[in-house]
């Protein structure tokens, strides 16, 4: 078993050598792999060459020398380091993986982390990790863990040496002592018998959750909670297509709000889409919809300036989503929910989808949710239900009813797509089509 290091040796060959040799310290075995392009190593023989990076990804250090630019060239050898991580995970040899670089270096590192899995120790070093950029391209949906260098890596001396020896002590520990440690390669994160269900949720809709939580629980099945903000979406996808998950309770679909106000918590045009194909249970609730998040006030795009907003923090405002905006999101539901290949239930609570959606509230604009009903009822498959209730998206009694539709769900899994919906109780309407 062995840590992965990643560094382009060409420029950064003696700090790759020092975290190695800190590293074999904590008596953790290290396999060192050169992202290089330009030159040959610095003080250091790495047991993976840029020339076997390289072939790995199909292609010749030559020819990547001469592809026409950098970018083609970074591109070739990031295919090469994730078919080798890919390659010590299957062969049961890989404890962890580091890697040591400016923005290239990261951005190479990372890519032979984002084809591993959950639980696997990732860790980048890098002087871009200062908040002042976006973390996106270096952790994508997965686990990895960023340290800012302070300085650039290029020179050994007391402050490199210093946020070295932690990072070499932190990776070891976490190789020795963590998940990967203790469970056998290749292992399935959730092998373990306990029935789960997958919850999205944001600031504005906790409350909810917690009740819909504590309401599963009661059934014995446990909930695995993301956060909505344009990554915890994807990746909720990505586990649940990993078999994680018996089913969704998607009560925070925000993400597809930030999409179509180009908001911080875009998360794609598939977004919505990949629980259906998959064919798992899921419910489906408009949580937040009502609102894109965005930043500072003054930093708003002028595009939707002018509209209700709230103060969610310092850093984030959310900005109101205008009445042709949730008639668009109507429509987006029903597209993509129509690709389903199983059970669907769609709940609308009618009295507010986040915080201030309340009456007299900065968000309370019921014609402007009436029309996103309108236009989900209007695409949506007739075998599709779609229920309303006259409840607050964050009222106990409408969490609990959406848990038991997901238990309602689960139990008929094997029945066809789309569950007829009954009356929820006494403040529901079971409008469905």
């Amino acid at each position: 078993m062995s840590v992965l290091v990643i560094g382009t040796l060409d420029t950064k060959g003696p700090e790759i050598a020092y975290l190695r040799d800190r590293i074999r310290s904590h008596g953790v075995d290290v396999v060192v792999a050169d992202s290089g392009i330009l030159g040959g190593p610095l003080d250091i023989v790495p047991d993976v060459t840029r020339e076997d990076v390289a072939v790995m990804a199909g292609t010749t250090i030559e020819v990547l020398r001469n592809a026409g630019s950098r970018g083609k060239a970074v591109h070739g050898m990031l295919a090469g380091l994730r078919v080798l991580a890919q390659r010590l995970y299957s062969d049961g040899r890989l404890q962890g993986v580091v890697t040591m670089g400016g923005a290239e270096g990261a951005v190479l590192g990372a890519s032979a982390m984002m084809g591993l899995p959950i639980g696997i120790p990732k860790l980048i070093v890098t002087p871009i990790a200062s908040g002042h950029r976006k973390f996106g391209p270096l952790v994508g949906t997965k686990d990895v863990m960023i340290v800012h260098s302070v300085i650039d890596i290029l020179g050994l001396n007391p402050i490199s040496c210093a946020v070295f020896d932690n990072i070499a002590a932190a990776m070891a520990g976490m190789a020795t002592g963590g998940y990967a440690a203790a469970h056998t390669p290749g292992t399935p994160l959730a092998r373990d018998g306990v029935r789960r269900v997958a919850i999205t949720m944001l600031g504005q809709t906790t409350k909810g959750v917690m009740a819909v939580r504590d309401a599963l629980l009661a059934h014995g099945i446990e909930s695995v909670i993301f956060h909505a903000n344009g990554v915890g979406g994807p990746a909720m996808e990505e586990l649940a297509a990993e078999g994680m998950f018996e089913g969704v309770v998607d009560y925070t679909t925000n993400e597809l709000s930030g999409e179509i106000q180009h908001g911080f918590h875009d998360a794609g045009p598939e977004r919505l889409r990949r629980i259906g194909r998959l064919g798992l249970p899921q419910v489906v609730v408009p949580g937040g919809l009502d609102f894109a998040t965005h930043g500072r006030p003054e930093a708003i795009p002028p595009a939707v300036q002018g509209r209700a907003e709230y103060f969610h923090n310092p850093e984030f405002t959310l900005v109101r989503s205008s009445a042709d905006e949730m008639a668009e999101l109507g429509r987006r539901f029903s597209d993509r929910l129509n690709e389903a290949k199983g059970p669907v239930a769609v709940m609308v609570p009618t009295e507010g989808l986040s915080i201030p959606a309340v009456p007299g509230g900065l968000f309370w604009d019921p014609e402007a949710d009436a029309g996103f009903l309108r236009e989900l009822r209007a695409g949506l498959r007739p075998d599709i239900p779609v229920t309303t209730h006259a409840w607050h998206i964050n009222a106990p009694e409408f969490a609990t009813i959406v848990a038991e539709r997901m238990v309602a769900l689960l139990e008929r899994g094997a029945s066809a797509p789309g569950v007829p919906a009954g009356t929820d109780s006494r403040r529901s309407d079971s409008n469905s089509q």
